[in-house]
């Protein structure tokens, strides 16, 4: 499933080919932690799916934080 979102770090859209189903993602957006509607995901993808940022912009963020 394509999934598109602003990340919160650099306002910078971007989407994303996703395995999950709708399913799941009414789940968490329901309440249930992220981890267990979608435990087959990867981090990154999970944190996109919630923050739309990549594991670049985190990388980038806490470096320039240190």
């Amino acid at each position: 499933m394509q999934i598109t979102k602003t990340s919160i770090l650099s306002g910078v859209e971007r989407t994303r080919e996703i395995d999950v189903e709708p399913e799941q993602l009414q789940a968490w957006k329901d309440g249930m932690l992220i981890q267990e509607a979608m435990p087959h995901l990867s981090d990154g993808d999970r944190e996109f799916i919630q923050t739309g940022a990549t594991q670049k912009e985190w990388d980038d963020e806490y470096r320039e934080g240190s």
